[in-house]
């Protein structure tokens, strides 16, 4: 029987992608990297282990004590952390990282840290290969259609977010009549969201899009219940996400929760 390693952060989908694979015969052996890990992921796993963020020989080590040789990356990890100084003391091996690259932009961290995992024999898969099914094609998804205004703000607001997301800054944008109200950047999409909310006022248009040339193998974009909550809070009206690129997760609730406050969600 395959087995792979999940890096687990925060959010639905490293317990999701654990679900995934045991349908199928693949064992996960996890760490989970943060508190807010989902706490159901342990009795899921084959093997659990919770490993700060900070500790990458740590981790390197239980991946390679287990003949670990794949891994995967899902679930949120913000990299404000490196920032707020809101993680355990970091070990030689991490800062040693730290100090190679160029920039801490998103990219720029990601790659080296797979690369410090290839160095160790592990390869980093691609986060989408046993969820297709959580990334839905064009389409309306709740019973509100778009206005005409609306689709007209959403298709503005993919083109600033690609832009945006080529600079590797961020992935989402608020817009209202044709002006942007928020880019996203450390502050992680549901900041973004309130921000652009409190400067529209209402009827803000939310857009969210993968990267040009997105790598698979880690932030892939994703929105769930905490997308919708932070939209009801905004008085935002629409989510637009890229078609066949972006996650759903939890969709049952997500789009319930969408249809009972009058929001809009379409994927172009």
């Amino acid at each position: 029987m395959e087995a792979i390693g999940l890096l687990a952060g925060a959010g639905r989908l490293p317990l999701e992608l654990a679900k995934a694979a045991k349908s199928i015969g693949i064992k996960i052996f996890a760490v989970a990297l943060l508190n807010e890990t989902d706490t159901e992921l342990e009795n899921t796993v084959e093997k659990f282990a919770r490993i700060n963020i900070a500790k990458l020989d740590e981790i390197i080590l239980f991946f390679k004590n287990n003949n670990i040789n794949k891994v995967t990356m899902l679930g949120k990890v913000t990299k404000e952390l490196l920032f707020t100084g809101q993680h355990e003391q970091m070990d030689a091996r991490l800062i040693k990282l730290l100090m190679t690259v160029k920039d801490k932009s998103d990219d720029t961290l990601m790659l080296a840290f797979v690369k410090e995992l290839a160095s160790e024999g592990i390869e980093t898969l691609d986060q989408t290969a046993l969820l297709k099914t959580f990334m839905p094609g064009a389409g309306v998804f709740t019973y509100r259609q778009p206005s005409d205004e609306e689709k007209a703000d959403a298709e503005f607001g993919f083109k600033i977010a690609k832009k945006l997301g080529g600079i590797d800054v961020g992935q989402t944008v608020v817009v209202k009549n044709h002006a942007v109200m928020a880019l996203e950047a450390i502050e992680g999409t549901d900041a973004c969201i309130l921000r652009g909310g409190k400067l529209a006022g209402k009827d803000a248009v939310v857009i969210k899009t993968a990267k040009p040339g997105q790598d698979n193998r880690f932030d892939v974009p994703a929105i769930g219940v905490k997308t919708i909550k932070s939209m009801i809070e905004a008085k935002a009206n629409v989510l637009a996400f890229e078609a066949g690129s972006t996650f759903i997760v939890d969709k049952e609730q997500v789009l319930s929760l969408a249809n009972e406050n009058q929001i809009t969600i379409i994927a172009i």
